[in-house]
């Protein structure tokens, strides 16, 4: 919701003027702003007397019910704190005028490995390209290991203000369902919106999954400028169904027929999926690409459609698209271990049922002698989706072994415990609550003849028990274990 006022309009001149503003009282110092932005466990209203006290001269609120009769500080009504702040933040780092595109990249699964793959597109044609995104948040000269696959506001928008400093062309980001609900992207304006799918995932925090879709649509509809591209994937059904009715320009991609609706198709023909990769045909209006690419598996397919979408959508020409031929791929996304022993395994982030149904089938259709499958699910997270995630490897593993993934602050036992009744199809199932081990174990029997997929953690360099944060990688463990590190 715009406020449009003399107050609002003068603080706003007055932070792109240089004046400071804070979201946590206690940093704030005499003459700066303090925002109160409301959480899901603590209201920052509740600490406007802390700010005021640490000499606030401006304080921007929903509401005046913690404001001192006595304040010397000027309060600023806002109905939308969390708005403010990125209007506050595009107004400090003058984010409106950075002169580069800007690409948002939501969906369940695939925004690491499509944003990858653009930023890869962009710098093989010699465009200087900046990302943010679940693994890391770069640019040329630059790599700043990432907390949140998209920061907070502010951060946010100092981030893309760096970027602009050193001339990109282009910045790609993940934009998490998390994010656009709680309007970390507030002031941003996407030139190009893709959304590579809808599947379960998040309810813990979204509650249902009309809910999920309403977050995630919001990046067409509340933060994107006008003219904007729609990048979407008519496989999906949520994404379809955006297509079939979203306003204004639109790239629809997939594999299968493309279905009737005013937008532009970029319709893949998938022509083999094999260990060695993918090989497939791009067909754009009247021209036609040949693509190889190292990526294995359907759903690698569909993230390379979305990519060339993307190049398609910033006035690449599709000739410029040959180039993703020679991209082999996201750390921790199918990610192959190497290793003396000549062992197929792979690393891989999936942690949601479709996305372990993704890479399990993508996988098995390889012909593997036994598919073995080490996972587990997330602590504090959707427990609804727990036994689904052991539904979908009984579905393709040979061999399920249930460990532990993240257990945060709930009993890991507990956890796999959910897990099991989504199991109970299994060929056979190996249950191991310590990660190191259960890796070891699989290790231990598998043959070169064989595949095992460590799913859950892909490339997260840490495993969080209670409250602590231990080293853990999957494929430092199967180094260390096969004694190839």
């Amino acid at each position: 919701m715009a406020v449009v006022n003399r107050q609002w309009s003068d603080l706003l001149a007055k932070v792109g003027g240089g004046l400071m503003v804070w979201t946590h009282s206690g940093k704030v110092r005499p003459g700066d702003v303090f925002v109160a932005i409301p959480g899901a466990k603590v209201d920052g209203a509740a600490f406007i007397p802390q700010a005021l006290e640490r000499g606030a001269a401006f304080v921007v609120a929903r509401s005046a019910e913690h404001w001192p009769a006595n304040a010397a500080a000027e309060l600023v009504l806002h109905p939308e704190p969390a708005r403010a702040l990125g209007e506050l933040a595009a107004a400090y780092f003058r984010t409106a005028a950075h002169p580069f595109k800007l690409v948002g990249v939501t969906g369940t699964n695939g925004k690491t490995t499509v944003s990858y793959l653009v930023e890869y597109l962009l710098a093989a044609n010699s465009r200087r390209a900046g990302v943010m995104g679940t693994i890391s948040y770069r640019w040329p000269g630059v790599v700043i290991e990432s907390q949140l696959t998209t920061p907070d506001c502010w951060k946010l928008h100092e981030l893309l203000a760096n970027m602009a400093r050193v001339d990109v062309e282009a910045v790609v980001m993940e934009v998490s369902s998390h994010s656009l609900d709680q309007a970390r992207v507030a002031g941003l304006h996407y030139d190009v919106a893709v959304m590579t799918n809808l599947t379960q995932d998040h309810l813990d925090y979204h509650g249902t999954m009309d809910a999920y879709f309403a977050a995630k649509a919001r990046l067409f509809a509340e933060y994107s400028r006008p003219g904007r591209v729609a990048v979407l994937n008519w496989d999906d059904p949520a994404c379809a169904m955006l297509l079939r009715t979203i306003p204004g320009e639109a790239i629809g991609y997939g594999l299968t027929q493309p279905p009737e609706g005013r937008f532009r198709a970029l319709h893949g023909r998938l022509l083999s999926a094999t260990a060695a990769g993918l090989e497939m045909e791009i067909l754009w209006e009247d021209r036609v690409l040949h693509l190889c690419s190292p990526l294995v598996g359907r759903h690698n397919a569909q993230n390379l459609l979305a990519a060339v979408g993307a190049g398609l959508a910033m006035g690449m020409p599709l000739k410029s698209m040959k180039v993703l031929a020679d991209f082999y791929g996201v750390p921790g996304r199918l990610e192959r271990v190497p290793n003396p022993k000549g062992l197929n395994v792979f690393v891989d982030y999936a942690h949601t049922p479709d996305a372990l149904e993704n890479v399990l089938s993508a996988v098995k259709n390889l012909g593997p002698r036994r598919l073995y499958c080490v996972f587990g699910c997330g602590g504090d997270r959707d427990r609804t989706k727990r036994p689904l995630m052991g539904k979908a490897v009984a579905a393709w593993a040979d061999v399920a072994v249930l460990t532990s993934d993240n257990p945060r602050s709930e009993d890991p036992f507990r956890i796999m415990e959910d897990v099991t009744p989504g199991l109970a199809g299994a060929a056979r199932v190996i249950e191991e609550v310590d990660r190191r081990e259960a890796i070891r174990l699989a290790l231990e029997e598998m043959t070169p003849e064989d595949v095992l997929v460590i799913a859950g953690k892909g490339h997260e360099m840490y495993q969080l028990i209670g409250e602590l944060k231990f080293p853990f990688n999957d494929a430092r463990v199967v180094r260390e274990v096969l004694e190839c590190a």
